[in-house]
């Protein structure tokens, strides 16, 4: 008994549960809720310029509309570098296709969104990555054009965000997006395309 009573005392010094207060006998604990900072929900609508890389003939230029839900999941992480919240998000995109063989692509896209909070600051670096499908008025004939009109995506971005005040934040980063019909068709020359993108978020 008095083995696993040390154990467990080992453990919790270990993972640094109880963060004694010089002077004080107060504790903290790693997992708190910050309402203000972490927002139980948030809509949030970005425009994005992307350019076809890696692989495909033809010079894909896409502009991006995305519009997206996002519900925080789990404790807000209080200490230490990955300091911040999870998000789950549901995102529907609009994509005219300014220079390509094809016009427009739409879908939508689930996942999963990293929000690093940092003490007094009005600045949240944040990492996000998801998967779904839409669909393209596809040119099969055409040297570089995806194969048929139904594709997979895959959507993955960086950026920083910026509280404006409670309710409003600005954003800007960078997004990848990957559009293949998985093997579908033949040739399935799939499209990649990178760039910037810029948006704004209201928090509820």
């Amino acid at each position: 008994m008095k083995t696993l009573r040390l154990f467990f005392l080992v453990l919790l010094l270990f993972v640094g549960l109880p963060v004694a207060h010089g002077g004080s006998d107060r504790v903290t604990t790693h997992f708190t809720r910050d309402e203000s900072d972490a927002p139980s929900f948030e809509m949030a609508a970005e425009t994005a310029y992307m350019l076809g890389i890696i692989g495909n003939p033809a010079s894909y230029e896409v502009g991006a509309q995305f519009i997206t839900a996002r519900w925080r999941f789990g404790p807000v992480f209080r200490e230490g570098f990955f300091r911040g919240y999870n998000q789950f998000y549901v995102l529907g995109m609009v994509e005219p296709i300014i220079r390509g063989p094809e016009n427009l692509y739409y879908g939508i896209s689930v996942g999963l969104r990293y929000n690093f909070l940092h003490p007094e600051s009005r600045f949240t670096p944040y990492l996000s990555g998801g998967v779904g499908l839409g669909w393209i008025d596809s040119h099969a004939n055409i040297d570089g054009a995806q194969g048929q009109d139904f594709t997979f995506n895959c959507l993955a971005a960086l950026g920083v965000s910026y509280k404006i005040n409670d309710k409003w934040k600005a954003t800007g980063g960078l997004v990848y997006q990957h559009l293949s019909n998985g093997g579908q068709t033949d040739p399935n020359p799939s499209l990649n395309l990178l760039g910037p993108q810029i948006g704004f978020t209201c928090s509820f």
